[in-house]
Order: C-alpha cells, then sequence, then structure tokens
C-alpha cells in the first residue's frame, strides 16, 4: 500500500511510504500524477484546489487552502490555514453510540486495597510537600533501595517537584490536590510525606485534605521539627516498606481497569494506526466495565463538537463546553492565540492544522458515550468514557491523568519519547520505523495495521499486552527508571 484515503469523501490522501515526484497514483479510479515528493505521512490532493476551498480528512474539514494548490500536489502548512477562529457556540445534537463488544470475563492480577480500589503496580513512594526538600528526599530513595534491594515491592520512588510555596490561589490548590492524589493512588503501597515546616502547603493541613487513609502506610515527616531527618525518615520508610512488601497480587476483574489516553510527538499516521487502535480499546474497556480518560484539552479544538454530541445528558455537554471555553479563555487571558497548534514536530510529521490534530487525536477514545467530565484535580467517580480538564503538554496531562485515578497511562507516537509519569506510561508507535529504531522506548507497535495486520488482530494483541501490564510486566519507563511528575502551574510565583 502507498497511500490512504481514510474516508470516502477526502479529497487528500496520505502517503505511507515517500512518494516520489511525477509518480502516478490511482485512486478511486482516477489517475494522479504526484507534482512533489510526498513524504511519508504527509497529504497529497486529489483535485486542485482554489483560495478557501475547504481541505477534507478523516470526512471533516481541516481547513482551507490559503493559496491555489495542483492536484497531486503536497499539501502542508504552508499552503492550508486553520479554519478555527475565536470562540463558538454550540448546541447539543446527541449521537449516541453503545458499541457492541461481548464481555469476556477477562482479569488481571492487581493489587487490592482497603478502601477497594486496585492498583496495577504496588510501590513505596516519597512525596515532598514543598520543593525545599527535594534533597531529602532523593537520599531516603536511594538509601532504601540499598538497604533492601528492591525486594518485596515492584518500585521505590520519590516524587520531586517545584511547589508547595511561594504559590497563590487555585495553582496552590492545585498542587495540593495532586499530591493528595498521589498519596492515595492505588499503585502505591506505602508513602511517606515530607514536609519542611514553613510552606503555604502545611503538613497538618495537608493531612486534613486526605481524609480517610490507612496510618500503617501513609506516614508524615516535618524534617523542621526532627533532629536528623534522614534517622528518622529511614525509620518511618522502613515501617512502611515491611507493611507494603507483605502485599501479594490476585485475581481482579478487568472493569477494575482505569486507563489514561495520551498522544504526543503525533505525525500523519497517528490518526490512521495508534490513535484508532486505542478507540477499539478504548470502546472494549468500556463495554467490560471499565474506564478511559481523554484529555488534552487544547487538542480538542475543532474536534470538539464530536465529543459534545457524544455526551449522555445536556448536563455532560454543559460541562464539557465549559471544559473547552474555559480553556480558550485561558489562552485568552495570557494573550496567546487559541489555535497556535500543531507543533514544529507534528508538521514535520505531516500534521498541517489543529483540526487536523484534533480530529485523530480524539480518535483515542473510540466511540463510547462520554459518561462524566472532570476539572483538573478531581478524581474518577463514573466508570465508561471520562473527559478530563488538563493541557497538552506530556508530562504535565499524563501525571494529571494519574492522579484522577488510571493506573496506566497508554501513549500514542510518532517521533517518541522517552519520558515517564508515576504511573507505567505505555508508549504505542504509529510506524514500525520508529518501534525499530527506538525500541528503548517504544513498548507496542501500531504500525503493523498499516503493513501485514488486521485492526483486529492488533487489537487482540494489544489486549493480550495490556493484561500483562496490568499484571506487573513493566514498560520501559518502568525499566529505566524514568518516573517524573509535573503540576499545572498558571498563575502567579511569590
Amino acid at each position: 500500500m502507498k497511500y490512504l484515503r481514510i474516508n470516502p469523501s477526502d479529497n487528500v490522501a496520505v502517503a505511507i511510504s515517500t512518494l516520489e515526484p511525477c509518480e502516478k497514483i490511482t485512486v478511486s479510479g482516477d489517475e494522479i500524477t504526484l507534482q512533489n515528493e510526498i513524504p511519508a505521512g504527509h497529504k497529497f490532493s486529489l483535485k486542485a484546489f482554489e483560495v478557501g476551498d475547504f481541505i477534507v480528512k478523516y470526512g471533516y474539514a481541516i481547513g482551507h487552502a490559503r493559496e491555489a494548490i495542483v492536484k497531486g500536489g503536497l499539501v502542508n502548512e504552508k499552503n492550508i490555514k486553520t479554519n478555527l477562529d475565536g470562540l463558538l457556540d454550540y448546541n447539543y445534537t446527541p449521537t449516541l453510540e453503545y458499541p457492541e463488544v461481548a464481555d469476556r470475563k477477562l482479569t488481571f492480577k492487581g493489587y487490592r486495597r482497603k478502601n477497594g480500589d486496585v492498583g496495577t503496580r504496588n510501590e513505596v513512594w516519597v512525596i515532598p510537600t514543598v520543593g525545599c526538600v527535594n534533597g531529602t528526599i532523593n537520599q531516603l530513595v536511594d538509601a532504601l533501595k540499598r538497604e533492601t534491594n528492591g525486594i518485596g515491592v515492584d518500585a521505590i520512588v520519590g516524587y520531586p517537584h517545584n511547589y508547595g510555596c511561594s504559590q497563590l490561589g487555585g495553582d496552590h490548590e492545585n498542587t495540593r490536590k495532586i499530591l493528595r492524589n498521589l498519596v492515595k493512588h492505588p499503585n502505591a503501597g506505602g508513602v511517606l510525606v515530607v514536609g519542611l515546616g514553613c510552606e503555604n502547603n502545611q503538613l497538618t493541613a495537608f493531612r486534613e485534605l486526605l481524609g480517610d487513609f490507612d496510618p500503617s502506610r501513609v506516614k508524615f515527616m516535618e524534617t523542621q521539627k526532627v533532629s536528623d531527618e534522614f534517622v528518622d525518615g529511614m525509620s518511618l520508610l522502613r515501617e512502611i516498606y515491611e507493611v507494603a512488601s507483605k502485599d501479594e497480587r490476585t485475581e481482579v476483574p478487568l472493569s477494575e481497569l482505569r486507563v489514561g489516553l495520551k498522544c504526543g510527538g503525533s505525525d500523519g499516521f497517528s490518526g490512521i494506526t495508534a490513535n484508532p487502535l486505542l478507540g477499539v480499546f478504548s470502546d472494549f474497556l468500556v463495554a467490560q466495565g471499565g474506564t478511559t480518560v481523554l484529555t488534552e484539552v487544547p487538542e480538542m479544538f475543532g474536534a470538539e463538537t464530536i465529543l459534545m454530541n457524544r455526551c449522555e445528558s445536556t448536563e455532560l455537554f454543559d460541562k464539557t463546553v465549559h471544559l473547552i471555553n474555559d480553556f480558550k479563555d485561558y489562552f485568552i487571558k495570557n494573550e496567546q492565540p487559541i489555535y497556535e497548534n500543531p507543533s514544529p514536530g507534528n508538521k514535520a510529521g505531516g500534521i498541517s492544522t489543529l483540526e487536523e490534530k484534533s480530529l485523530g487525536c480524539t480518535q483515542k477514545c473510540g466511540k463510547s458515550v462520554v459518561k462524566d467530565v472532570l476539572m483538573y484535580g478531581e478524581t474518577l467517580k463514573t466508570k465508561g468514557l471520562n473527559l478530563f480538564s488538563a493541557p497538552g503538554n506530556d508530562l504535565v496531562a499524563a501525571t494529571a491523568l494519574g492522579s484522577a485515578g488510571c493506573q496506566i497511562v497508554l501513549f500514542t507516537t510518532g517521533r517518541g519519547t522517552p519520558f515517564g509519569s508515576f504511573v507505567p506510561t505505555m508508549k504505542i508507535s504509529t510506524n514500525s520505523t520508529l518501534a525499530a529504531n527506538k525500541p528503548g522506548w517504544i513498548d507496542f507497535n501500531a504500525g503493523v495495521i498499516l503493513e501485514n495486520k488486521t485492526m483486529e488482530e492488533t487489537h487482540e494483541s494489544f489486549v493480550e499486552y495490556i493484561l500483562k501490564v496490568a499484571s506487573g510486566e513493566q514498560v520501559n519507563n518502568e525499566k529505566k527508571n524514568y518516573r517524573e511528575i509535573a503540576i499545572w502551574k498558571s498563575g502567579v510565583t511569590l
């Protein structure tokens, strides 16, 4: 296969491999002579475009021609312009689909917590309330690793960050909420919370924010109140480790799995291979009683009406409108263009406008009905497909998904990235070249969908792999210990 016309109404096609100038391509019986080299993942025109003509991909307009484009010509960010402009009014016209997927009664081996939650990992975490004690928590983590050789738990990890002090209003509350959600995450078998003593994020108030917790697994140390923070910290960590190391995996139904859906470094194949694969999996998991979460609100712009009309109620439609418009207001208040996207890497990979990126991005959530809409810092309450407020930044969004309660983040990429968040961050490549060149980054190759595998075959392999990872098989970011958190900041620093 040299090219793909994704939807019968498309007036562009995508090159599967690089196509040469003057090469003749037959599309739906129409012979087209290519006027330019068409790099893999990029678009070529199936007709001649006049200035202002809509360019259609995925069955939707992804922009309009900013100049005349000849039939067989390269279509990219230089000759196509977004149709998006300003704030929009929305109307609820529901198009609800309930994909019929048989309940296969699948299970994975997870950790059932005292409160009923299920973790896919059993790790000991050290979390600072403020960045001033980052050095202390790193020292404690290194010492416990040496002392125990990591035996008995899946990992021992510290999560330094720069916040917890000199923040006001929403930023301060966001920091507190994200840290609270980490402390209570089911992938943590035990947590030591380390404070300084004079920070905004006071340990006493933070402890109250946690609500109910297991004191044998969650312990606290305020370093200004102890004579030797290393000695006292290690004593507390040993107690936590002793409890967590006794935990064992048990069979739990797939309905307990909560998965975050994320993409980054997208290319022209993202909306053809990896993102649709996640969409099929999302519908599958939802049908098994599980939960999937779509975020990256700025990358919903241009495809938001599709999501709005999949909301199960007018209340959820209104919350989705609020979700979208709040983010647009955020750009406006910061005097930034709303539609300044895609990134240079996206453009190099074949994505020309935000509509094109969004239509590919939102395929990750399949066709299921939207069951809930969450704001940043909130946690999951409703099974099924959820929409979630967070920016597109990879680490901020992945951290937010884990904070919401996802035990795994599925991350599609056409360009590749090695990062990992505080939950297993599985990289799914859109093309086989990336998978071959970066085996230390990529965990699953969806590029085979363009080669010798059907979507159904690939999805079946993907489900098998997800079950292994949920049951303890490490993904690359865990093997390399690439684990970080990033908290969204939008306001003043004192």
